[in-house]
């Protein structure tokens, strides 16, 4: 499974790990990625989205 929030299409960022003496190595960040029961048109549907996602559309019910 790749690491890709099915709502906002967020995916893992890359750059560079930096030890104390300053040398490179590549590392990633990746998406903190949570399955979810969501509902869509009266429907349940299992959904991997980001926890950033879920906050946000958990807001949107609320204010709603």
């Amino acid at each position: 499974m790749s690491r890709v929030c099915q709502i906002t299409g967020k995916g893992p960022l890359t750059g560079n790990k930096r030890s104390h003496s300053l040398r490179a190595t590549r590392r990633r960040w990746n998406v903190n990625l949570h399955t979810y029961k969501v509902e869509i048109d009266g429907k349940v549907y299992k959904v991997r989205m980001s926890a950033r996602a879920y906050k946000t559309l958990n807001k949107s019910e609320k204010n709603a």
